[in-house]
């Protein structure tokens, strides 16, 4: 991954929870003929979501080797009542829950919930279902750490 791609994926995670302002383009100068206004001012701190060593089954993180790494993202929205399906991930993931609550149960007989607001690293290689047990809709951030040439999350048959 390139420098400009990470810094572009990261920047539309940060855009995506709010935790800054961020628009879709605007005028420059050049198109409006009018000097630019002066440009927002920074925050003064960020906003730590998280910071784990280990997944919610205190797997330790470990990173796929041997391939161009790769990351990626994706929303995942769940109405009530909707299940993910079981599934497991090959690579580690960063999970960040933006709306409802999220009940996960795992293979290994746990089951956890993540309200609004939770970040967390998602197991690797433990089959699991996420569910939407609320009234309103369940929507997560999910960001794979994996590499070029993996899947990343893989249906159980």
């Amino acid at each position: 991954m390139t420098r400009r791609t990470f810094i572009t994926t990261v920047a539309a995670a940060v855009c995506v929870l709010g935790l800054a302002g961020c628009s879709s383009g605007g005028t420059s100068s050049a198109d409006s003929g009018a000097a630019s206004a002066p440009a927002a001012s920074a925050p003064s701190s960020g906003m730590l979501l998280d910071q784990q060593a280990t997944t919610v089954l205190e797997q330790p993180l470990a990173y796929p080797k041997g391939a161009q790494a790769q990351v990626s993202s994706t929303i995942v929205e769940l109405q009530p009542g909707q299940a993910t399906g079981w599934h497991k991930h090959n690579v580690p993931l960063f999970v960040y829950v933006l709306e409802g609550t999220l009940t996960v149960e795992y293979d290994a007989g746990v089951t956890k919930e993540f309200p609004a607001g939770t970040a967390y690293m998602e197991a690797t290689k433990v089959f699991h279902n996420g569910v939407n047990k609320g009234s309103g809709v369940v929507r997560v951030l999910v960001t794979y750490m994996g590499a070029e040439g993996l899947t990343n999350t893989t249906k159980r048959p």
